[in-house]
């Protein structure tokens, strides 16, 4: 078995088993901080050191690749760093007041976006062959319907978090459920977005590499979204109709 192969088959298992492992304990940040998780560090700070790694190692793998003049590649290289420019040096500037985020999970964060900027770039630049993206790859029904995907994804993703950030005036410290935007169909309506974003990237790419980063993106993001879900019925008694409102999927789940 290819050893990349095997990379990717353990990575799918671990997100398994840390998508069962995540309804029995909170991730540590945010709405479920608790400082039983140690050490922590300013969320500014915390979000842009969980993020950047995955930013730097995918350049990094583009530099050393003898592929970087490819069209079809830097294409892809430009999507997936167009989100993590965002994530990495806009969305922590952009965060209201300084909660805390504990180191573990920092690290935690940062070294799952090593590993998949391994995997991403290590498909897109070494391991894929050769020819298999021509340049008529752009023209293509799985680059053309990933790509409307990914910027769907993206841009759901980014007016969530809009939403989230405005929800309180500045020095307001109650707590309001968010209205608007994809919040019509679910209440994490911004993991709703990232996971469309990732769902897009790898039919855009056609990998499995892609397949198994959204994979782990639903892994991560759906127990979160399930217990925001319980939160908010309990915090909201009878203000969401959970008819229609889900947790993370429209009209699924």
């Amino acid at each position: 078995m290819h050893a990349f192969t095997l990379f990717l088959i353990i990575m799918a298992a671990v997100a398994i088993v840390v998508f069962v492992a995540l309804f029995f304990v909170n991730a540590g940040y945010g709405k479920f901080y608790q400082p039983k998780w140690g050490p922590s560090i300013d969320n500014h700070w915390g979000w842009f050191l969980m993020e950047v790694p995955v930013f730097v190692v995918m350049l990094a793998l583009w530099w050393l690749s003898d592929r970087r003049d490819d069209a079809v590649r830097l294409v892809f290289l430009l999507l997936f760093e167009s989100h993590y420019f965002h994530r990495s040096f806009i969305f922590p500037r952009q965060l209201r007041g300084h909660s805390r985020m504990p180191w573990a999970i920092v690290l935690m964060g940062a070294l799952f976006n090593t590993l998949n900027a391994m995997m991403q770039g290590g498909w897109i630049f070494f391991i894929s062959p050769v020819d298999y993206y021509q340049k008529d790859w752009l023209l293509s029904l799985p680059f053309i319907v990933g790509t409307v995907v990914f910027f769907s994804g993206m841009f759901i993703n980014i007016q969530s978090d809009h939403i989230i950030r405005h929800l309180r005036e500045p020095g307001d410290t109650a707590h309001y459920l968010p209205h608007g935007g994809m919040f019509r169909y679910v209440t994490s309506a911004n993991y709703f977005g990232e996971f469309v974003e990732w769902v897009g990237f790898a039919i855009l790419t056609w990998s499995w590499a892609g397949a198994v980063f959204a994979l782990w993106t639903f892994a991560n993001l759906a127990p979160r979204a399930a217990r925001i879900y319980d939160l908010y019925i309990s915090e909201f008694p009878g203000q969401i109709d959970t008819a229609k409102v889900k947790r993370i999927i429209p009209f699924i789940y």
